[in-house]
């Protein structure tokens, strides 16, 4: 999914992104199940994997919750995580339609392998919404953030940091797995923001986006590039640049060049606030959980006034054109708002922040 540049708004204010999809492909004529039924249903969410503790801390109890709130606590969620396997997870699909769950939320492990499960879900009436990731097939709708906007808020801020002279300046851009239609806007995005803004001077799509493959990228590029010549790195996102810091520091970097990330996890933040990282991109998985929870409610309850204002945006993937879709706004964390986006919308508490290792690094930027 290509889409063309968008002004981030105010956080506070933040609204669905309009989008026009122009991925080619070829369409799904497959009609959109619209089951109708009372609270009594049951959503499938079948999820990535654990490497990222987005998943299993903040998307899977939100829909919970979210479903047994619209439901009247009659509805439930029937959970299952791939932990990356594709295979794995074309088998939970599977298994899903043969235990005739209502309708299901997928966030795909690899966006393509799964297409044949979503078919078999298709024909057997069940509704498929891509969550997070854009599943190809012929799902019925999509939701998740504005992943273009996520690279160019990350590379705009790596070339702000690097400051004047940036064009010659080289970064080690670090993406993530190409099995993940997300990388793939991601770096569009980024390169967006970066190209003929800096030196690209080496680039690593990482496998399964696991930190372990990030840092033994990272460890490649500073034989090939010289530890005194990398002056920035744009990362994907937390986890590898967890691991790409430790790359820098375990072969002796005392002064770390600035370094990108995405997720705003726990260590991420702690990172930013020591200096160790950065930036991160903070999502708020708050608003794209609870909304696809009202989409699958929704959908499986016939309520398509409901569903269509919660789908005003519309993309492509290389198999269905024109699909419902929302895409949420995103923001740069930095250590200027860390207070005005973790800490109030209950991600983090400033305890949970500031440990004992990072009170002073907390107090020198007034977070307390």
């Amino acid at each position: 999914m290509r889409r063309t540049a968008i002004a981030l708004g105010a956080f506070a204010m933040a609204v669905p992104l309009a989008a026009c999809g122009v991925v080619d492909g070829i369409g799904d004529d497959g009609s959109s199940a619209s089951p109708k039924k009372g609270d009594d249903i049951t959503v499938g969410l079948l999820l990535p994997e654990k490497e990222n503790s987005r998943y299993e801390k903040f998307d899977y109890p939100i829909i919970d919750k979210k479903v047994a709130e619209l439901t009247n606590d009659k509805g439930r969620v029937e959970y299952a995580n791939a932990e990356q396997d594709a295979a794995r997870q074309s088998a939970q699909l599977d298994q899903m339609v043969a235990d005739k769950v209502d309708v299901v939320l997928l966030d795909a492990v690899d966006a393509k392998a799964i297409a044949g499960s979503v078919r078999k879900a298709k024909e057997a009436g069940i509704p498929v919404i891509a969550y997070d990731r854009l599943a190809q097939g012929p799902i019925d709708a999509y939701i998740s953030f504005d992943n273009e906007l996520v690279g160019q808020v990350q590379g705009r801020a790596l070339v702000e940091a690097l400051g004047p002279g940036a064009e010659s300046r080289k970064i080690v851009m670090m993406n993530g797995s190409v099995t993940d239609p997300n990388a793939a806007q991601f770096k569009a995005g980024a390169l967006s923001e970066l190209e003929g803004k800096v030196i690209i001077a080496k680039r690593f799509d990482t496998t399964d986006w696991r930190p372990e493959n990030a840092k033994a990228n990272m460890e490649r590029a500073i034989t090939a590039v010289g530890l005194d010549n990398i002056a920035g790195v744009y990362s994907a996102n937390d986890g590898m640049a967890g691991a790409i810091i430790s790359a820098l520091k375990e072969t002796g970097a005392t002064k770390l060049p600035p370094v990108t990330g995405q997720d705003a996890e726990l260590d991420a933040v702690q990172r930013i606030v020591s200096g160790d990282q950065f930036m991160s991109v903070y999502k708020s998985y708050a608003q794209e959980a609870n909304a696809a929870a009202q989409m699958a409610v929704a959908k499986v309850q016939g309520r398509s006034i409901e569903f269509d204002a919660l789908t005003r945006d519309k993309v492509d993937s290389p198999t269905k054109k024109n699909i419902p879709a929302q895409l949420v706004p995103v923001v740069a964390l930095t250590k200027k708002n860390i207070e005005e986006t973790v800490v109030q919308e209950g991600f983090y508490t400033v305890k949970q922040i500031c440990t004992s290792k990072f009170k002073a690094d907390c107090s020198a930027i007034g977070l307390n």
